[in-house]
């Protein structure tokens, strides 16, 4: 399976992003082969299990130019890269504690020549700044997760949508997400036909600004 898999589900994609997004394969099997960033029953199907799974978050969130996403525990680069490529105009914070995904990262980002990527070998509690939103792909149950990222989203929204988090999860829920009343739930098999999408959901989680 190659990136024309993407083309009929993001169908405005420029000739930059698809030839972007035809890198992708050759560079993470490249960089698989040194650190297995990606598990080996996944790369063949890395534009489906990673890519336009990374992109489902565009289907329930657009991003405006001069936007700032941080992608918290980022690995390989998913959701954050897939995404850095969508939205060109939107700067990126890749950020995952652990050394060689982020090397991983760095080479992927300068392979593909993109300019609206930062990466940051941390914790996501020692980053410094806020973000219109936070993305992530089930690194962490949510509250935990909303631990991690407290203080680090923006106050004012340039969205429809309020600033906050846009979390990649699957399964049931309900009880993990039963003390956040606010949070949305939206299911990629909604968008996506292919079987993968059967239980993987975004949820979207507005987070209230204390400060």
């Amino acid at each position: 399976m190659d990136a024309t898999i993407l083309n009929t589900h993001f169908p405005s994609l420029t000739i930059e992003q698809k030839r972007q997004f035809a890198l992708l394969s050759d560079l993470y099997r490249d960089w698989n082969m040194k650190i297995n960033v990606v598990s080996r029953k996944d790369i063949d199907e890395l534009y489906v299990r990673h890519v336009q799974h990374s992109l489902g978050i565009a289907k329930i969130q657009e991003f405006l130019p001069g936007t700032t996403v941080i992608d918290v525990g980022t690995g390989g680069g998913f959701p954050g890269v897939p995404l850095a490529i969508l939205f060109p105009e939107t700067h990126f914070t890749l950020v995952d504690a652990i050394g060689k995904k982020i090397k991983v990262v760095d080479e992927v980002v300068a392979g593909l020549g993109l300019t609206n990527v930062t990466t940051i070998n941390d914790r996501v509690e020692n980053v410094k700044g806020r973000f219109d939103f936070i993305v992530s792909r089930a690194v962490a149950a949510m509250p935990t997760f909303v631990h991690w990222i407290k203080g680090k989203i923006k106050k004012d929204s340039i969205h429809d949508r309020r600033n906050g988090i846009l979390y990649l999860k699957g399964g049931d829920l309900s009880e993990e997400l039963k003390d956040y009343k606010t949070a949305e739930i939206f299911d990629l098999s909604d968008y996506f036909e292919e079987e993968f999408f059967e239980t993987k959901k975004v949820v979207y989680l507005p987070l209230k600004f204390k400060g």
